[in-house]
């Protein structure tokens, strides 16, 4: 696969174009993965080419970095790691809120560092900015994590861009990373120019729309209790109908290039800009087949246009999360 960039000179960060976004593998959509064939199909992912893979504390919680980092041991000199802090725990376990003090910083990746069976974790993100701290503060004590040799590189996610301006301002910000795909295309309107003028690589998660730009999820859908698209408003039964209409116009354009849904959407984000480096989540080698082969595709203006078109024509129905989740995301 070919590679790209994250970040400039002297603090910039190569990797596969496409990485793998891990959370899917222990939670968020469904059961989690056998750990057996979770292993599997993380190692058969390096072989096909995927060196960039993005895991979190809070995915599990902490289960999910335990099996990446079990999977990806033996061959770690040849993947970057990227893994996230931020968020606090009670005594069981359960995720109560936000905290990115110094000191919850360096418990969070010393718990990393042991889950990953690494010595440095190569991006490092904050995974929700929290209002109680400086990010100042926390960019400073990132880069403190490494000039130890613990961290190497800083990230943000879900970050507006006043704060990628005052983190990059302490400490180079080498990757922001957000929600970023035809069906949410936000970032461009803020974010993206600040990353573009700061030099700071874009790491978009659920490049997808979280299934629904595969195609393969139909308006009859219904989703388990442990699948997260059960509580996001744009997959409510009213909204799923009317959101497929992107789909189809997708599925056009598809066909026409005798490529898949999934294959286009994620070809239209490699083409937006090349420091654009998406994570779309699997666990079925099907899909990751399918997924990476979009590297390959390239699409021609007249498909570009026709795509972007259909995005700003068709009207998205429901927001992305439920009130209590979008109020985690910073937009100053």
């Amino acid at each position: 696969m070919d590679a790209r960039t994250l970040g400039t000179a002297p603090h910039a960060l190569p990797v596969s174009a496409l990485g793998l976004g891990c959370m899917g593998l222990t939670n968020g959509f469904g059961p989690a993965t056998e750990r057996a064939a979770g292993i599997a199909f993380l190692r058969d992912a390096v072989e096909r080419g995927v060196a960039f893979f993005d895991t979190a504390e809070v995915y599990g919680p902490r289960t999910n970095e335990e099996l990446v980092g079990e999977a990806l041991e033996p061959v770690r000199e040849h993947v970057v790691l990227a893994t996230k802090f931020g968020f606090a725990f009670d005594d069981d376990g359960r995720q109560v809120g936000v905290s990115s003090r110094p000191d919850d910083i360096r418990r969070a990746v010393e718990g990393s560092l042991r889950r990953l069976r690494t010595d440095v974790v190569d991006l490092l993100y904050q995974h929700r900015v929290d209002p109680d701290v400086p990010i100042e503060d926390v960019a400073g004590t990132v880069g403190e994590l490494v000039a130890e040799g613990k961290v190497r590189h800083l990230g943000l996610s879900e970050a507006g861009p006043t704060t990628i301006r005052r983190a990059h301002a302490t400490h180079p910000v080498t990757a922001l990373q957000s929600e970023y795909s035809l069906f949410w295309r936000e970032p461009e309107q803020s974010v993206l120019p600040v990353l573009d003028e700061l030099g700071i690589g874009f790491v978009p998660f659920s490049p997808l729309g979280r299934g629904l730009l595969t195609g393969a999820v139909g308006a009859d859908a219904s989703f388990g209790e442990n699948d997260i698209r059960a509580t996001l408003p744009r997959f409510a039964p009213d909204a799923l109908a009317a959101n497929l209409a992107l789909v189809e116009r997708v599925r056009s354009v598809a066909s026409r290039l005798e490529a898949t849904p999934g294959q286009v959407a994620l070809a239209w984000l490699l083409a937006q800009r090349p420091t654009i480096v998406p994570i779309p989540g699997t666990r079925r080698t099907s899909r990751l087949e399918e997924n990476l082969a979009a590297a390959g595709l390239r699409l021609d203006e007249d498909a570009l246009a026709e795509l972007t078109a259909a995005s700003d024509e068709v009207v998205i129905v429901g927001e992305r999360y439920p009130e209590a989740m979008a109020a985690m995301i910073d937009r100053s």
